[in-house]
């Protein structure tokens, strides 16, 4: 009844719902907190809201469920016992920026309603003090309401890494905000960090992958977007060459043809080509992501790069042919729009699966067990309280399967003898490359089967910074694998425990430096989660083939790099160097999802949190002899998989739960409350209620396991950039990625300690890529 007393109601099954009134007669005060979001979310599920009165400090999170088979309001509610106001409210909002709102001396007794800010993103387009338009870098500030008008130009402009702007280069004068707008309040994620000439197409290629970042997190369609754009802007490079041969222009391509004639050459080469360029990238972004959630934020980037460059957007003709550059870009633009609508990604009706249904029913995380599935070897749709996903988007609370029939679209390089079709329920299947069936529950290979998902369960308890077991993560120690399985009984030694020093030999030196490489010795819990989470999506949600372009684009900027094809012959100015990685790159991410996703669509097999939960249920398949035994249940394993025995805290009040599986392993996210302070840790559980590593908003991607598209990702970019730059080692002999302690995990305090990712060779980076997703809790080995 809103009087500021918590009230209750039950609702049992075939009975009536009973009401607990609060009628309590007491002095006692509170404070009720109502966010307003912004679209896409409204109720502000995930801010975090802190009120502080002479008492203490309480903190609530947004949620939409608040316990198992509990729900409590997204109103949030604070008790203030004795005191009649409160001296703050400071709330986090759940957006990129972390924004942040705070009011103070609030009386009690009431509802307050604060509504998110809108944080603003514009460039800043540096020249040099005569605005002789030197290109020194195009940064990101954010502004808490007005964006100043386009065209304003700041002089040696520089930050300080707090958002205060206050160091300048040269002048040591003060930054001023023009008149009309407010002071900058922090300095994120910079658009571009990549030096005083960039090319053309590095500064697109970077407009690109913060459009994927605030698009959808969907891994099929920013690899062909990936490899489009790439390919746009390689075509309008190549186009004024003599020797390179372009893809899509003057070609054909899905039964599309790009008319192209070159006729009269341009004066200005180089000028045209950048020209023609940013056309064909711009207005492919623009029609690529013209449904994204933060589609406003897109154009703006594209935009105002376009302003930088000098080009004029309102310039709309296309012409096939070189005397008007611009012109020229549109065309190569719409050409891939068209060509975009009949090559098999069913574009049109925004990438939807054609006839693919599931034929288990949605598993429901929260709720333990696995009640409604049918067949343990498909795959299962998750049906969530909330659904975000890995951009942080919200969207279905029971996503669909994203891209099961992605093996039909048109490849870049895929060679039709590799080519096998299959067909089910109407539905033609096609797949490069085909690995042969994953082993299943029934047959002859259900031991590995049952082995595979153990094996996931084990590698979750090693998810326990508390553990106190070190590991050397430096290229001394890890890397340079030796032998890949081929065999059930080479699996199985091989994926031990996930740093066997049988397989990663290390190296000796840096054969950049000729010196040892330095051992990092770090906790192995830390390390295990900060791999889980890094190689998830990419360290800004980019999605696994935009994180092998952010990589790709480190190793361009490396000063050791010899922008040399194949690391031979003559090195290549940026432009042509960008042009062509990007397109190479682009190809290989964009085959590597049809073939990925086209044996994920066929095989349509399983994930580790249906697999697991499922056989719990028909508990052990160790003994004959004692309880709960099924051939389908789980394998017994000393400290790892065991029954639950009366008497064990498991068992339940009334002993209920004696006779099943409890797992040793990741406790999961009802044991994290505040992600800021909170580490789940590593305990035994019921097995039927386990969760992967992962976020309850997400849980596992929504799309079957076998294979793991994050593998294949990898040693496809792995492989390109090998022979691209003529090396298997990164430039120096060594990439790395600095990791904070305390800050870098999203939903549970963590690391621990700082630590340092670090990786010799960029197949020793594909390799761990596959790794974290087995401690992920996403795939097991198999996959």
């Amino acid at each position: 009844n809103d009087d500021g007393k918590v009230d209750i109601l039950i609702a049992n099954n075939r009975k009536s719902p009973t009401v607990y009134r609060n009628d309590n007669d007491n002095e006692n005060h509170f404070l009720k907190v109502k966010l307003i979001g912004l679209s896409g979310n409204a109720q502000a599920i995930g801010a975090r809201i802190t009120v502080t009165s002479q008492n203490g400090t309480q903190t609530h999170e947004v949620q939409l469920g608040t316990g198992y088979l509990a729900q409590g309001p997204t109103i949030a509610h604070f008790g203030l016992g004795g005191d009649e106001s409160v001296e703050s409210v400071d709330v986090i909002w759940p957006d990129r920026f972390r924004s942040t709102s705070s009011i103070e001396s609030v009386s009690a007794n009431q509802t307050i309603v604060l509504e998110q800010p809108v944080r603003e993103e514009i460039f800043l387009n540096v020249v040099d003090g005569a605005g002789a338009g030197i290109y020194e870098s195009t940064d990101r500030i954010f502004l808490e309401a007005e964006v100043p008008p386009d065209g304003y130009v700041f002089s040696h402009w520089t930050s300080n890494g707090d958002g205060v702007f206050d160091d300048w280069k040269s002048e040591q004068t003060y930054f001023t905000m023009p008149a009309g707008s407010v002071t900058v309040t922090a300095n994120y994620l910079p658009v571009t960090s990549t030096g005083p000439d960039s090319s053309v197409a590095r500064l697109w290629n970077e407009v690109l992958l913060e459009s994927i970042r605030n698009d959808y997190a969907r891994p099929t369609v920013h690899a062909r977007n990936l490899f489009h754009i790439s390919a746009a802007m390689y075509d309008a490079w190549a186009a004024f060459g003599s020797t390179e041969a372009t893809w899509l222009l003057g070609s054909s391509q899905a039964g599309y043809t790009c008319k192209f004639s070159k006729g009269a050459t341009a004066t200005d080469i180089d000028e045209s080509r950048q020209e023609a360029l940013s056309f064909a990238a711009y207005r492919l972004i623009l029609h690529r992501f013209s449904r994204s959630p933060s589609r406003g934020t897109i154009v703006r980037d594209a935009d105002v790069l376009m302003s930088f460059l000098g080009n004029d957007k309102s310039l709309t003709n296309e012409g096939a042919t070189l005397d008007d550059p611009a012109a020229l870009g549109n065309h190569i633009a719409s050409c891939y729009t068209r060509m975009g609508m009949i090559d098999g990604a069913n574009e049109s009706y925004d990438y939807e699966n054609a006839k693919y249904r599931p034929v288990n029913g949605a598993l429901r995380p929260e709720e333990p067990g696995n009640p409604n599935i049918v067949d343990l070897n498909r795959w299962q749709p998750l049906s969530l309280v909330e659904f975000i996903d890995q951009s942080g988007n919200p969207s279905s609370s029971e996503p669909a399967f994203i891209g099961a029939e992605w093996g039909s679209v048109l490849s870049f390089a895929l060679d039709e003898n590799d080519l096998t079709l299959f067909e089910r329920d109407g539905q033609e299947y096609w797949v490069y490359h085909d690995p042969g069936e994953p082993p299943f529950i029934h047959g002859s290979r259900i031991d590995e089967y049952r082995w595979g998902f153990e094996r996931v369960a084990v590698w979750s308890s090693q998810l326990d910074p508390s553990d106190d077991v070190q590991v050397d993560i430096s290229p001394s120690s890890i890397g340079n694998i030796s032998a890949y399985p081929e065999t059930f009984d080479e699996y199985q030694t091989f994926y031990k425990d996930g740093l066997s020093p049988d397989f990663n030999l290390g190296y000796e030196v840096n054969p950049s430096t000729g010196l040892s490489y330095t051992p990092q010795l770090v906790k192995r819990g830390d390390f295990t989660r900060v791999l889980a989470e890094f190689w998830a999506d990419g360290p800004d949600s980019e999605t696994p083939p935009g994180h092998w372009f952010v990589i790709l684009n480190s190793v361009t900027d490396h000063p050791e790099l010899s922008k040399r094809l194949g690391g031979t012959g003559p090195e290549l100015d940026k432009l042509e160097w960008d042009v062509k990685a990007y397109f190479s790159l682009g190809g290989a991410m964009h085959d590597a999802a049809i073939a990925a996703w086209g044996v994920k669509g066929w095989y349509d097999y399983i994930r580790p949190i249906s697999a697991i939960r499922a056989m719990s249920d028909r508990s052990q398949s160790s003994d004959p002899d004692q309880v709960s035994y099924s051939t389908t249940g789980l394998g017994l394993q000393d400290g790892f998989i065991e029954l639950i025995d009366s008497g064990d805290p498991l068992a339940g009040e009334s002993e209920e739960h004696v006779g099943k599986i409890k797992l040793y392993a990741w406790r999961g996210p009802d044991y994290v409350k505040d992600s800021r302070i909170d580490v789940a840790g590593v305990g035994w559980i019921r097995a039927e209620n386990w969760w992967p590593y992962q976020r309850p908003s997400f849980v596992t991607p929504p799309f079957a396991g076998y294979v793991s598209g994050h593998s294949t990702y990898s040693s496809a970019a792995a492989e390109v950039l090998t022979r691209l730059t003529g090396s298997e080692y990164f430039p120096g002999g060594m990439s790395s990625f600095d990791i904070p302690a305390d800050e870098f995990l999203k939903f549970e305090r963590g690391p621990s300690g700082p630590m340092v990712l670090q990786w010799a060779k960029y197949k020793d980076a594909a390799d761990q890529c596959s790794l974290s997703r087995i401690w992920g809790g996403i795939h097991p080995p198999h996959d």
